[in-house]
Protein backbone atom coordinates (compact mmCIF):
# COMPACT_ATOMS: atom_id res chain seq x y z
CA UNK A 1 0.00 0.00 0.00
CA UNK A 2 1.68 3.20 -1.21
CA UNK A 3 -0.71 5.57 0.59
CA UNK A 4 -2.66 5.32 3.82
CA UNK A 5 -6.27 6.38 3.12
CA UNK A 6 -7.45 8.86 5.76
CA UNK A 7 -10.32 11.32 6.15
CA UNK A 8 -9.23 14.76 7.38
CA UNK A 9 -11.38 17.09 9.47
CA UNK A 10 -10.74 20.46 7.79
CA UNK A 11 -13.59 22.50 9.20
CA UNK A 12 -12.15 26.01 9.84
CA UNK A 13 -8.63 24.74 9.12
CA UNK A 14 -6.37 27.05 7.06
CA UNK A 15 -5.68 25.63 3.59
CA UNK A 16 -3.66 27.31 0.84
CA UNK A 17 -4.03 26.77 -2.89
CA UNK A 18 -1.29 28.17 -5.09
CA UNK A 19 -2.71 28.79 -8.56
CA UNK A 20 -5.86 30.42 -9.85
CA UNK A 21 -6.94 28.40 -12.87
CA UNK A 22 -9.71 25.94 -13.66
CA UNK A 23 -8.07 23.02 -11.83
CA UNK A 24 -7.48 25.20 -8.76
CA UNK A 25 -11.18 26.11 -8.88
CA UNK A 26 -12.17 22.42 -8.77
CA UNK A 27 -9.92 21.80 -5.75
CA UNK A 28 -11.32 24.91 -4.08
CA UNK A 29 -14.90 23.64 -4.45
CA UNK A 30 -13.95 20.37 -2.79
CA UNK A 31 -12.17 22.08 0.12
CA UNK A 32 -14.96 24.59 0.67
CA UNK A 33 -17.46 21.74 0.88
CA UNK A 34 -15.25 20.28 3.62
CA UNK A 35 -15.46 23.58 5.53
CA UNK A 36 -11.86 24.72 5.08
CA UNK A 37 -10.80 28.36 5.58
CA UNK A 38 -9.33 28.78 2.11
CA UNK A 39 -6.64 31.14 0.79
CA UNK A 40 -5.80 31.25 -2.92
CA UNK A 41 -2.42 32.67 -3.96
CA UNK A 42 -2.40 33.70 -7.63
CA UNK A 43 -1.91 36.91 -9.65
CA UNK A 44 -5.21 36.23 -11.49
CA UNK A 45 -8.26 34.09 -10.78
CA UNK A 46 -10.49 31.86 -12.85
CA UNK A 47 -14.00 33.34 -12.97
CA UNK A 48 -15.36 30.66 -10.61
CA UNK A 49 -12.70 31.49 -8.03
CA UNK A 50 -13.26 35.21 -8.56
CA UNK A 51 -16.98 34.76 -7.79
CA UNK A 52 -16.23 32.85 -4.59
CA UNK A 53 -13.74 35.48 -3.49
CA UNK A 54 -16.25 38.24 -4.20
CA UNK A 55 -18.81 36.36 -2.11
CA UNK A 56 -16.38 36.14 0.79
CA UNK A 57 -16.07 32.37 0.65
CA UNK A 58 -12.28 32.46 0.23
CA UNK A 59 -9.36 34.88 0.59
CA UNK A 60 -7.46 35.93 -2.53
CA UNK A 61 -3.83 37.04 -2.38
CA UNK A 62 -3.03 38.55 -5.78
CA UNK A 63 0.69 37.79 -5.38
CA UNK A 64 3.39 35.47 -6.59
CA UNK A 65 4.07 32.58 -4.25
CA UNK A 66 6.61 32.90 -1.45
CA UNK A 67 7.27 30.20 1.20
CA UNK A 68 5.84 32.39 3.96
CA UNK A 69 2.39 31.89 2.46
CA UNK A 70 2.41 28.42 4.01
CA UNK A 71 3.17 29.55 7.56
CA UNK A 72 0.48 28.20 9.91
CA UNK A 73 -1.36 26.30 7.22
CA UNK A 74 -2.82 22.80 7.61
CA UNK A 75 -2.75 21.73 3.97
CA UNK A 76 -1.21 23.02 0.75
CA UNK A 77 -2.10 22.47 -2.92
CA UNK A 78 -0.04 23.55 -5.92
CA UNK A 79 -2.05 23.88 -9.14
CA UNK A 80 -0.12 26.40 -11.22
CA UNK A 81 1.01 24.44 -14.26
CA UNK A 82 4.46 26.01 -13.73
CA UNK A 83 7.07 23.42 -12.76
CA UNK A 84 9.34 25.77 -10.84
CA UNK A 85 6.49 27.21 -8.78
CA UNK A 86 5.12 23.75 -7.99
CA UNK A 87 8.57 22.62 -6.84
CA UNK A 88 8.88 25.69 -4.61
CA UNK A 89 5.48 24.99 -3.02
CA UNK A 90 6.40 21.33 -2.44
CA UNK A 91 9.73 22.20 -0.82
CA UNK A 92 8.23 24.92 1.40
CA UNK A 93 5.47 22.57 2.56
CA UNK A 94 7.88 19.75 3.37
CA UNK A 95 10.09 22.10 5.37
CA UNK A 96 7.06 23.06 7.49
CA UNK A 97 5.72 19.46 7.74
CA UNK A 98 2.59 20.55 5.88
CA UNK A 99 0.94 17.87 3.70
CA UNK A 100 1.13 18.97 0.08
CA UNK A 101 -0.49 17.92 -3.17
CA UNK A 102 0.97 19.00 -6.49
CA UNK A 103 -1.64 18.41 -9.17
CA UNK A 104 -0.61 15.70 -11.65
CA UNK A 105 2.80 15.20 -10.02
CA UNK A 106 2.85 12.45 -7.40
CA UNK A 107 6.64 12.73 -6.97
CA UNK A 108 6.25 16.26 -5.52
CA UNK A 109 3.23 15.34 -3.38
CA UNK A 110 2.92 13.88 0.10
CA UNK A 111 -0.80 13.17 -0.38
CA UNK A 112 -3.14 12.72 -3.32
CA UNK A 113 -6.79 13.51 -3.90
CA UNK A 114 -8.87 10.39 -4.46
CA UNK A 115 -11.87 10.06 -6.72
CA UNK A 116 -14.77 10.77 -4.36
CA UNK A 117 -18.32 9.47 -4.07
CA UNK A 118 -20.18 11.90 -1.82
CA UNK A 119 -23.28 10.63 -0.06
CA UNK A 120 -22.57 12.69 3.03
CA UNK A 121 -22.11 11.71 5.73
CA UNK A 122 -21.10 8.56 3.81
CA UNK A 123 -18.03 9.28 1.68
CA UNK A 124 -16.21 6.73 -0.48
CA UNK A 125 -12.71 7.46 -1.78
CA UNK A 126 -10.92 5.60 -4.60
CA UNK A 127 -7.22 6.07 -5.36
CA UNK A 128 -4.61 4.62 -7.70
CA UNK A 129 -1.47 6.00 -5.96
CA UNK A 130 -1.40 8.69 -8.62
CA UNK A 131 -0.62 6.19 -11.38
CA UNK A 132 -3.99 5.94 -13.12
CA UNK A 133 -6.39 8.74 -12.11
CA UNK A 134 -8.67 8.00 -15.08
CA UNK A 135 -8.98 4.40 -13.87
CA UNK A 136 -9.76 5.60 -10.35
CA UNK A 137 -12.53 7.80 -11.74
CA UNK A 138 -13.91 4.84 -13.70
CA UNK A 139 -13.96 2.70 -10.54
CA UNK A 140 -15.73 5.56 -8.77
CA UNK A 141 -18.38 5.64 -11.49
CA UNK A 142 -18.96 1.89 -11.13
CA UNK A 143 -19.39 2.17 -7.37
CA UNK A 144 -21.50 5.31 -7.63
CA UNK A 145 -23.88 3.57 -10.00
CA UNK A 146 -24.92 1.04 -7.34
CA UNK A 147 -25.04 3.35 -4.32
CA UNK A 148 -28.49 4.91 -3.79
CA UNK A 149 -28.62 8.69 -3.93
CA UNK A 150 -30.38 8.70 -0.55
CA UNK A 151 -27.64 6.72 1.22
CA UNK A 152 -26.72 9.80 3.24
CA UNK A 153 -30.30 10.01 4.52
CA UNK A 154 -30.00 6.45 5.83
CA UNK A 155 -26.72 7.29 7.58
CA UNK A 156 -28.33 10.32 9.23
CA UNK A 157 -31.37 8.27 10.22
CA UNK A 158 -29.11 5.74 11.94
CA UNK A 159 -26.92 8.40 13.53
CA UNK A 160 -29.88 10.19 15.08
CA UNK A 161 -30.94 6.94 16.77
CA UNK A 162 -27.54 5.62 17.73
CA UNK A 163 -27.63 6.73 21.39
CA UNK A 164 -31.07 5.25 22.00
CA UNK A 165 -29.89 1.92 20.60
CA UNK A 166 -26.79 2.02 22.78
CA UNK A 167 -28.97 2.53 25.84
CA UNK A 168 -31.43 -0.19 24.88
CA UNK A 169 -29.18 -2.99 23.61
CA UNK A 170 -25.97 -4.61 24.71
CA UNK A 171 -22.82 -4.49 22.59
CA UNK A 172 -23.31 -8.02 21.26
CA UNK A 173 -26.84 -7.30 20.04
CA UNK A 174 -26.19 -3.87 18.50
CA UNK A 175 -24.27 -4.99 15.44
CA UNK A 176 -26.90 -7.53 14.41
CA UNK A 177 -29.61 -4.94 15.05
CA UNK A 178 -27.97 -2.34 12.79
CA UNK A 179 -27.38 -4.92 10.08
CA UNK A 180 -31.10 -5.67 10.09
CA UNK A 181 -31.87 -1.95 9.87
CA UNK A 182 -29.53 -1.48 6.89
CA UNK A 183 -30.73 -4.57 5.02
CA UNK A 184 -34.31 -4.62 6.18
CA UNK A 185 -37.57 -2.77 5.97
CA UNK A 186 -36.42 0.35 7.83
CA UNK A 187 -33.47 0.90 5.50
CA UNK A 188 -35.55 0.25 2.40
CA UNK A 189 -38.15 2.78 3.56
CA UNK A 190 -35.54 5.47 4.18
CA UNK A 191 -34.04 4.90 0.73
CA UNK A 192 -37.53 5.14 -0.76
CA UNK A 193 -38.07 8.52 0.94
CA UNK A 194 -40.62 7.18 3.44
CA UNK A 195 -39.18 8.26 6.81
CA UNK A 196 -42.45 7.78 8.77
CA UNK A 197 -42.60 4.21 7.48
CA UNK A 198 -38.93 3.77 8.33
CA UNK A 199 -39.56 4.98 11.88
CA UNK A 200 -42.39 2.47 12.32
CA UNK A 201 -40.15 -0.33 11.02
CA UNK A 202 -37.32 0.85 13.30
CA UNK A 203 -39.58 0.79 16.35
CA UNK A 204 -40.87 -2.67 15.46
CA UNK A 205 -37.32 -3.94 15.05
CA UNK A 206 -36.34 -2.43 18.37
CA UNK A 207 -39.28 -4.08 20.09
CA UNK A 208 -38.37 -7.47 18.63
CA UNK A 209 -34.72 -7.02 19.60
CA UNK A 210 -35.65 -6.17 23.16
CA UNK A 211 -37.55 -9.45 23.33
CA UNK A 212 -34.37 -11.15 22.01
CA UNK A 213 -36.44 -12.56 19.16
CA UNK A 214 -34.75 -13.18 15.82
CA UNK A 215 -36.04 -10.81 13.14
CA UNK A 216 -35.57 -13.59 10.60
CA UNK A 217 -37.67 -16.27 12.26
CA UNK A 218 -39.59 -14.87 15.22
CA UNK A 219 -43.35 -14.85 15.27
CA UNK A 220 -43.37 -11.09 15.81
CA UNK A 221 -41.39 -10.36 12.65
CA UNK A 222 -42.97 -9.58 9.31
CA UNK A 223 -40.99 -9.53 6.11
CA UNK A 224 -41.82 -7.67 2.91
CA UNK A 225 -42.03 -8.26 -0.81
CA UNK A 226 -40.33 -6.37 -3.65
CA UNK A 227 -42.16 -6.58 -7.00
CA UNK A 228 -39.17 -5.99 -9.28
CA UNK A 229 -39.14 -5.47 -13.03
CA UNK A 230 -36.14 -7.33 -14.47
CA UNK A 231 -36.33 -5.54 -17.82
CA UNK A 232 -36.22 -7.21 -21.24
CA UNK A 233 -33.24 -9.48 -20.53
CA UNK A 234 -29.97 -7.54 -20.63
CA UNK A 235 -28.78 -7.40 -16.98
CA UNK A 236 -27.23 -3.97 -17.57
CA UNK A 237 -30.76 -2.62 -18.07
CA UNK A 238 -31.76 -3.39 -14.48
CA UNK A 239 -32.53 -0.23 -12.51
CA UNK A 240 -30.36 0.81 -9.58
CA UNK A 241 -33.23 0.23 -7.16
CA UNK A 242 -33.68 -3.29 -8.57
CA UNK A 243 -30.00 -4.09 -8.02
CA UNK A 244 -30.09 -2.72 -4.49
CA UNK A 245 -33.11 -4.78 -3.47
CA UNK A 246 -31.86 -7.95 -5.17
CA UNK A 247 -28.79 -7.65 -2.95
CA UNK A 248 -31.03 -7.49 0.13
CA UNK A 249 -33.49 -10.26 -0.65
CA UNK A 250 -33.49 -13.55 1.28
CA UNK A 251 -35.61 -15.31 -1.35
CA UNK A 252 -36.01 -14.59 -5.09
CA UNK A 253 -39.14 -15.82 -6.89
CA UNK A 254 -38.36 -15.49 -10.59
CA UNK A 255 -40.20 -15.97 -13.86
CA UNK A 256 -39.25 -18.44 -16.57
CA UNK A 257 -38.03 -15.69 -18.90
CA UNK A 258 -35.65 -14.07 -16.41
CA UNK A 259 -32.20 -15.00 -17.83
CA UNK A 260 -29.37 -16.44 -15.70
CA UNK A 261 -27.31 -13.25 -16.16
CA UNK A 262 -30.00 -11.28 -14.30
CA UNK A 263 -30.19 -13.88 -11.53
CA UNK A 264 -26.44 -13.50 -11.07
CA UNK A 265 -27.09 -9.99 -9.78
CA UNK A 266 -28.98 -11.41 -6.78
CA UNK A 267 -27.37 -11.82 -3.37
CA UNK A 268 -25.33 -15.01 -3.47
CA UNK A 269 -26.90 -16.37 -0.28
CA UNK A 270 -30.46 -15.79 -1.49
CA UNK A 271 -32.70 -18.81 -2.10
CA UNK A 272 -33.95 -18.87 -5.71
CA UNK A 273 -37.30 -20.37 -6.65
CA UNK A 274 -38.58 -20.54 -10.23
CA UNK A 275 -42.30 -19.78 -10.40
CA UNK A 276 -42.48 -19.44 -14.16
CA UNK A 277 -45.71 -19.88 -16.05
CA UNK A 278 -45.99 -21.45 -19.50
CA UNK A 279 -49.10 -20.49 -21.46
CA UNK A 280 -51.31 -23.53 -22.03
CA UNK A 281 -48.92 -25.94 -20.31
CA UNK A 282 -49.93 -28.36 -17.58
CA UNK A 283 -46.37 -29.36 -16.61
CA UNK A 284 -43.86 -26.96 -15.06
CA UNK A 285 -46.56 -24.36 -14.54
CA UNK A 286 -47.05 -22.44 -11.29
CA UNK A 287 -50.62 -21.17 -10.88
CA UNK A 288 -50.89 -17.49 -10.01
CA UNK A 289 -52.74 -18.22 -6.77
CA UNK A 290 -49.86 -20.45 -5.65
CA UNK A 291 -47.44 -17.57 -6.26
CA UNK A 292 -49.62 -15.31 -4.12
CA UNK A 293 -49.64 -17.86 -1.32
CA UNK A 294 -45.88 -18.40 -1.50
CA UNK A 295 -45.14 -14.67 -1.26
CA UNK A 296 -47.43 -14.28 1.73
CA UNK A 297 -46.03 -17.31 3.54
CA UNK A 298 -42.39 -16.31 3.05
CA UNK A 299 -43.06 -12.72 4.15
CA UNK A 300 -44.85 -13.97 7.25
CA UNK A 301 -41.68 -15.91 8.09
CA UNK A 302 -39.89 -12.57 8.33
CA UNK A 303 -38.08 -12.89 4.99
CA UNK A 304 -37.38 -10.25 2.36
CA UNK A 305 -38.85 -11.61 -0.87
CA UNK A 306 -37.91 -10.38 -4.34
CA UNK A 307 -40.61 -11.20 -6.91
CA UNK A 308 -38.52 -10.86 -10.06
CA UNK A 309 -40.54 -10.45 -13.24
CA UNK A 310 -39.51 -9.94 -16.84
CA UNK A 311 -40.09 -6.43 -18.19
CA UNK A 312 -42.20 -4.26 -15.91
CA UNK A 313 -44.42 -5.74 -13.15
CA UNK A 314 -47.41 -3.62 -14.12
CA UNK A 315 -47.33 -4.22 -17.90
CA UNK A 316 -48.74 -7.68 -18.65
CA UNK A 317 -46.82 -8.96 -15.64
CA UNK A 318 -49.76 -9.56 -13.27
CA UNK A 319 -48.01 -7.31 -10.79
CA UNK A 320 -51.29 -5.57 -10.01
CA UNK A 321 -52.86 -8.88 -8.95
CA UNK A 322 -49.86 -9.68 -6.77
CA UNK A 323 -49.91 -6.26 -5.15
CA UNK A 324 -53.62 -6.67 -4.37
CA UNK A 325 -53.00 -10.10 -2.84
CA UNK A 326 -50.20 -8.76 -0.64
CA UNK A 327 -52.32 -5.82 0.47
CA UNK A 328 -55.22 -8.11 1.39
CA UNK A 329 -52.94 -10.06 3.71
CA UNK A 330 -51.27 -6.98 5.21
CA UNK A 331 -47.85 -7.72 3.69
CA UNK A 332 -45.68 -4.62 3.07
CA UNK A 333 -44.45 -4.37 -0.51
CA UNK A 334 -42.51 -2.11 -2.86
CA UNK A 335 -42.93 -1.90 -6.64
CA UNK A 336 -39.77 -1.37 -8.70
CA UNK A 337 -40.52 -0.56 -12.35
CA UNK A 338 -38.49 -2.14 -15.12
CA UNK A 339 -37.88 -1.42 -18.79
CA UNK A 340 -40.81 -3.09 -20.48
CA UNK A 341 -40.14 -5.41 -23.41
CA UNK A 342 -41.61 -3.00 -25.98
CA UNK A 343 -39.06 -0.33 -25.11
CA UNK A 344 -36.16 -2.77 -25.07
CA UNK A 345 -37.17 -4.38 -28.35
CA UNK A 346 -37.74 -1.06 -30.09
CA UNK A 347 -34.38 0.31 -28.97
CA UNK A 348 -32.53 -2.87 -29.95
CA UNK A 349 -34.19 -2.99 -33.35
CA UNK A 350 -33.76 0.73 -34.01
CA UNK A 351 -37.52 1.31 -34.22
CA UNK A 352 -38.71 4.53 -32.55
CA UNK A 353 -42.17 3.83 -31.21
CA UNK A 354 -43.30 7.41 -31.77
CA UNK A 355 -42.07 9.95 -34.29
CA UNK A 356 -43.54 13.20 -35.53
CA UNK A 357 -45.46 12.72 -38.77
CA UNK A 358 -45.51 8.92 -38.52
CA UNK A 359 -46.73 7.78 -35.12
CA UNK A 360 -48.36 10.09 -32.60
CA UNK A 361 -49.18 7.31 -30.11
CA UNK A 362 -48.17 3.81 -29.09
CA UNK A 363 -50.47 1.04 -27.88
CA UNK A 364 -49.31 -2.05 -25.96
CA UNK A 365 -51.53 -5.10 -26.43
CA UNK A 366 -51.40 -8.65 -25.06
CA UNK A 367 -51.12 -11.27 -27.77
CA UNK A 368 -52.87 -13.92 -25.67
CA UNK A 369 -56.17 -13.54 -27.48
CA UNK A 370 -59.24 -15.46 -26.37
CA UNK A 371 -61.91 -16.03 -28.99
CA UNK A 372 -64.25 -13.50 -27.40
CA UNK A 373 -61.64 -10.83 -26.66
CA UNK A 374 -62.96 -7.31 -26.25
CA UNK A 375 -60.14 -5.48 -28.05
CA UNK A 376 -61.17 -2.59 -30.29
CA UNK A 377 -59.55 -3.84 -33.49
CA UNK A 378 -60.73 -0.83 -35.50
CA UNK A 379 -58.85 1.45 -33.11
CA UNK A 380 -55.75 -0.77 -33.36
CA UNK A 381 -55.92 -0.69 -37.18
CA UNK A 382 -55.97 3.12 -37.44
CA UNK A 383 -53.11 4.92 -39.15
CA UNK A 384 -50.69 7.26 -37.40
CA UNK A 385 -49.80 4.98 -34.48
CA UNK A 386 -47.56 2.11 -33.43
CA UNK A 387 -49.05 -1.07 -31.96
CA UNK A 388 -46.92 -3.57 -30.04
CA UNK A 389 -48.26 -7.06 -29.36
CA UNK A 390 -46.73 -8.94 -26.42
CA UNK A 391 -46.64 -12.75 -26.29
CA UNK A 392 -48.24 -13.03 -29.71
CA UNK A 393 -45.96 -15.45 -31.57
CA UNK A 394 -48.48 -18.27 -31.30
CA UNK A 395 -51.28 -16.06 -32.64
CA UNK A 396 -49.51 -14.14 -35.44
CA UNK A 397 -51.90 -15.30 -38.13
CA UNK A 398 -54.95 -14.40 -36.05
CA UNK A 399 -53.58 -10.99 -35.07
CA UNK A 400 -52.72 -10.08 -38.67
CA UNK A 401 -56.10 -11.29 -39.93
CA UNK A 402 -58.06 -9.28 -37.36
CA UNK A 403 -56.07 -6.10 -38.06
CA UNK A 404 -56.64 -6.49 -41.81
CA UNK A 405 -60.35 -7.20 -41.28
CA UNK A 406 -60.54 -3.99 -39.23
CA UNK A 407 -59.07 -1.90 -42.05
CA UNK A 408 -55.29 -2.21 -41.82
CA UNK A 409 -53.55 -2.56 -45.20
CA UNK A 410 -51.76 -5.77 -46.17
CA UNK A 411 -48.71 -3.61 -46.93
CA UNK A 412 -48.58 -2.06 -43.45
CA UNK A 413 -44.97 -2.53 -42.19
CA UNK A 414 -44.46 -5.01 -39.36
CA UNK A 415 -41.51 -6.40 -37.42
CA UNK A 416 -40.89 -9.32 -35.10
CA UNK A 417 -38.20 -8.87 -32.45
CA UNK A 418 -37.05 -12.12 -30.87
CA UNK A 419 -35.14 -12.23 -27.53
CA UNK A 420 -34.88 -8.45 -27.38
CA UNK A 421 -31.67 -6.90 -25.93
CA UNK A 422 -29.94 -10.29 -25.60
CA UNK A 423 -26.87 -11.26 -27.67
CA UNK A 424 -28.99 -13.65 -29.76
CA UNK A 425 -31.60 -10.99 -30.60
CA UNK A 426 -33.08 -11.25 -34.11
CA UNK A 427 -35.25 -8.77 -36.00
CA UNK A 428 -37.52 -9.82 -38.85
CA UNK A 429 -39.17 -7.16 -41.00
CA UNK A 430 -41.99 -7.58 -43.45
CA UNK A 431 -45.58 -6.56 -44.06
CA UNK A 432 -48.73 -7.31 -42.11
CA UNK A 433 -49.89 -9.57 -44.93
CA UNK A 434 -46.76 -11.77 -44.77
CA UNK A 435 -45.37 -11.42 -41.25
CA UNK A 436 -46.97 -14.62 -39.93
CA UNK A 437 -45.64 -16.66 -42.87
CA UNK A 438 -42.18 -15.13 -42.59
CA UNK A 439 -42.08 -15.68 -38.83
CA UNK A 440 -42.96 -19.35 -39.30
CA UNK A 441 -40.35 -19.83 -42.02
CA UNK A 442 -37.67 -18.20 -39.86
CA UNK A 443 -38.55 -20.21 -36.77
CA UNK A 444 -39.21 -17.14 -34.64
CA UNK A 445 -40.18 -18.30 -31.14
CA UNK A 446 -41.04 -16.80 -27.77
CA UNK A 447 -40.07 -14.48 -26.30
CA UNK A 448 -40.80 -12.21 -29.23
CA UNK A 449 -42.84 -9.07 -29.87
CA UNK A 450 -44.75 -7.91 -32.94
CA UNK A 451 -44.46 -4.22 -33.83
CA UNK A 452 -46.91 -2.85 -36.40
CA UNK A 453 -46.97 0.63 -37.96
CA UNK A 454 -45.51 2.89 -40.62
CA UNK A 455 -42.65 3.69 -38.25
CA UNK A 456 -41.24 0.20 -38.93
CA UNK A 457 -40.65 1.10 -42.60
CA UNK A 458 -38.64 4.20 -41.81
CA UNK A 459 -36.73 2.83 -38.83
CA UNK A 460 -33.01 2.25 -38.57
CA UNK A 461 -31.72 -1.26 -37.90
CA UNK A 462 -29.08 -1.59 -35.20
CA UNK A 463 -25.95 -3.38 -36.46
CA UNK A 464 -23.39 -3.68 -33.69
CA UNK A 465 -22.54 -0.19 -32.49
CA UNK A 466 -23.61 1.41 -35.76
CA UNK A 467 -27.03 2.12 -37.22
CA UNK A 468 -27.71 1.26 -40.85
CA UNK A 469 -30.80 1.74 -42.97
CA UNK A 470 -33.19 -1.18 -43.17
CA UNK A 471 -33.09 -3.10 -46.44
CA UNK A 472 -36.26 -4.62 -47.89
CA UNK A 473 -36.00 -8.23 -49.04
CA UNK A 474 -38.27 -10.93 -50.38
CA UNK A 475 -37.23 -13.99 -48.36
CA UNK A 476 -37.46 -14.61 -44.65
CA UNK A 477 -33.73 -15.33 -44.47
CA UNK A 478 -32.94 -11.92 -45.92
CA UNK A 479 -35.41 -10.17 -43.68
CA UNK A 480 -33.87 -11.51 -40.47
CA UNK A 481 -31.21 -9.22 -39.07
CA UNK A 482 -29.11 -10.71 -36.23
CA UNK A 483 -27.90 -8.01 -33.86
Amino acid sequence: MDYLPVFLQLRSARVVIVGGGRIAARKADLLLRAGAHLTVVAPRLHEDLHDRAAAGRLTHLAESFVPAHLDGTTLAIAATGLKEVNIAVSEAARQRNVPVNVVDDASLSTFIFPAIIDRSPVVVAVGSAGQAPVLARWVREQIEAVLPASLGALARFMGERRRSVQRALGAAARRAFWERIVRGRAGARVLAGDEPGAQRAFEAEMWVSRLTTSAATGDSALGEVYLIGAGPGDPDLLTLRALQLLQQADVVLYDRLVPPAVLERCRREARRICVGKVHGAAQGHTPQEDIHGLMVRLAREGLKVARLKGGDPFIFGRGGEEAEALARHGIPYLVVPGITAALGAAAGAGIPLTQRGLAQSVTLVTGHLPEDDALDWRALARAGQTVVFYMGVGHLGSIAARLRAAGAADTLPAALVERATLPEQRVLRGTLGRIAELGSQAGISAPALLIVGEIVRSSLAADGAALATSVAAETAADLIQPL
